[in-house]
């Protein structure tokens, strides 16, 4: 977003909300944080360390199987906490990356909490 004022876009008005809910939320290597991406056609699901600048973890329904959108944001959710489990995090931070926290980005939410992650 280079230019200062009144986002002027869809893309830059999301940014902003990202921006704003970063201010606030923070991951650590104990809780990290549990970022959102949302493509037309995929979605990305990311652990972060902010401390360390450092990510743990990424999982993306590029290599998820067959089904609807949110039958793959689901998996993708369950997958990013088996993966948590394995490392030994069972407390997150949720980012919603700006999206409104409903549909596929309620998915991912939904299946890692069935993978035993806590927010």
């Amino acid at each position: 977003m280079g230019r200062i004022g009144i986002p002027k876009n869809r893309s830059e008005m999301r940014v902003r909300r990202h921006l704003r809910v970063r201010h606030k939320v923070q991951g650590t290597a104990e809780r990290p944080r549990l970022v959102v991406f949302r493509s037309l056609k995929h979605i990305t699901a990311q652990l972060v360390d902010d401390v360390a600048a450092h990510t743990l973890a990424t999982v993306t329904s590029v290599k998820v199987a067959e089904g609807k959108k949110s039958e793959k944001s689901l998996e993708v959710g369950k997958q990013i906490a088996a993966i948590a489990k394995d490392k030994g995090i069972s407390k997150v931070v949720f980012d919603r990356g700006g999206y409104q926290y409903h549909g596929r980005v309620k998915a991912v939410a939904d299946g890692a909490r069935e993978g035993g992650l806590e927010f």
